[in-house]
């Protein structure tokens, strides 16, 4: 992978720079560093309905509307 300004290859770095054993080592541990009780979301749907829906709401001003009565 050339850069454009000096044609010479640039450094592998992160995990491209790693060998494949270490990035599967890395890939296997996933979320474990989060202990069980903190991963809410996992355990209870309703909680996580209600974090995206409130979430929504938040980024589109009241979030959708139900009926299609308002498109004209």
């Amino acid at each position: 992978m050339p850069t454009a300004d000096t044609g010479k290859p640039r450094a592998r770095r992160g995990f491209a720079a790693m060998n494949p054993e270490r990035r599967r080592e890395i890939a296997r541990k996933g979320g474990a560093s989060v202990p069980g009780e903190k991963r809410s979301f996992a355990k209870d749907r309703d909680l996580a309905a209600a974090a995206g829906r409130k979430g929504g709401e938040a980024s589109r001003g009241g979030g959708r509307t139900r009926g299609r009565g308002d498109l004209g």
